[in-house]
């Protein structure tokens, strides 16, 4: 694995940003965290995503009910992942190190583990964003040509029809392929030689053996094997497409920049111009998007505070805009949801034809 330095002549670009930002916090006198609105949204998503659980495995509604229950518990479950344990995750849930740490738990009820991605998305995707062999998030050969260093396979050439095939078995190789191979290589892209304790070894079986009597074992019990591997797969198949389409809309489209680190081992901008290069908005000025993305749609803000909780984002965006502009940086964003998707699809075809 190539070996990768940031130009160590760091741009005056995010000394400026970060005194902006830094003056309106302190303008207006608030927390960078988390704040009520953030907790009143995670208890809807948590007690959704419970009730639709408790509905469907003990209730045994109608099919056409049942059916649409499971399409729910998906976006609840994704909803979780967007604005409960991605803030967590990155200690912007609370200024407690406590709630960020349950917060962040809220991934290993859903069957991951929040060891791998702290290292996955926090040590590694927010450093060397889209960069082959250091990104893990653009890691999803041999199926999926997501960056020009990557090999073209014939095939890749119809990865804009069928992809969302492969985003529906995201979470599901997730939960049980992609987890347990990085727990037995102890290698994350380019993270070698993982440490892993006994707390985190007991801690990540533990995950796999909740998650499968939770999610497995009571509804067979329940349900039967039928009715399980029906709902279940719907559950897991909307989960899968909903999390990867939202992460994927804010580094695979058309505008932007890829890293060969092959090619560059020592990257021509520091690290903040990096994330502006490499990370788009979509739909930021919708609320409701916001809502429930968990400020994702604002990947550009989150890349570069990423320890601010995303309800400030809408605030931070015009301070990031108006720094931009005045460094001669372009701003990356698409004015909507599906515009962005567009916008990957027409991505994905190039990767499948350059």
């Amino acid at each position: 694995m190539a070996t990768l330095k940031f130009n160590g002549n760091a741009s005056t670009f995010y000394t400026d940003l970060k005194a902006r930002v830094d003056a309106y916090f302190l303008e207006h006198k608030i927390d960078p965290v988390g704040n009520a609105k953030l907790y009143v949204k995670s208890a809807f998503y948590v007690t959704s995503f419970i009730a639709t659980y408790i509905m469907l495995v003990f209730f045994t509604p109608s099919a056409p009910f049942a059916i649409l229950l499971s399409i729910m518990l998906g976006l609840f479950s994704a909803g979780i992942g967007f604005n409960v344990m991605h803030d967590g995750g990155h200690g912007s849930y609370s200024s407690s190190k406590t709630m960020n740490r349950i917060a962040a738990l809220t991934l290993n009820l859903l069957g991951g583990s929040s060891f791998m991605w702290n290292i996955k998305h926090n040590m590694l995707h927010h450093t060397w964003t889209n960069i082959e062999g250091h990104d893990d998030d653009i890691a999803a050969e041999p199926f999926l040509r997501l960056a020009p260093s990557q090999k073209k396979r014939f095939y890749h050439r119809f990865q804009h029809i069928y992809f969302f095939l492969i985003y529906g078995m995201t979470y599901v190789l997730w939960i049980y392929i992609l987890d347990i191979g990085k727990y037995f290589r102890k290698t994350i892209a380019s993270k070698e030689n993982i440490h892993l304790d006994l707390k985190t070894h007991i801690g990540f079986w533990l995950t796999k053996i909740i998650y499968l009597g939770i999610f497995a074992v009571i509804p067979i019990i329940r349900l039967g094997w039928v009715d399980f591997f029906i709902g279940y797969g719907i559950f897991v198949v909307t989960t899968g497409i909903v999390i990867s389409i939202i992460f994927q809309l804010a580094h695979t489209v058309e505008d932007t920049s890829f890293v060969d680190p092959i090619a560059t081992p020592v990257l021509e901008n520091d690290w903040a111009v990096h994330q502006i290069l490499t990370t788009s908005n979509f739909g930021s000025r919708s609320k409701l998007l916001s809502f429930l993305t968990g400020g994702l749609n604002q990947q550009v803000e989150h890349h570069l505070f990423p320890k601010i909780s995303h309800v400030h984002y809408p605030e931070l965006s015009p301070i990031v805009k108006a720094t931009c502009a005045d460094h001669g940086l372009v701003y990356l964003e698409q004015p909507t949801f599906f515009a962005a998707v567009v916008s990957h699809i027409k991505y994905l075809y190039r990767m499948g034809r350059e």
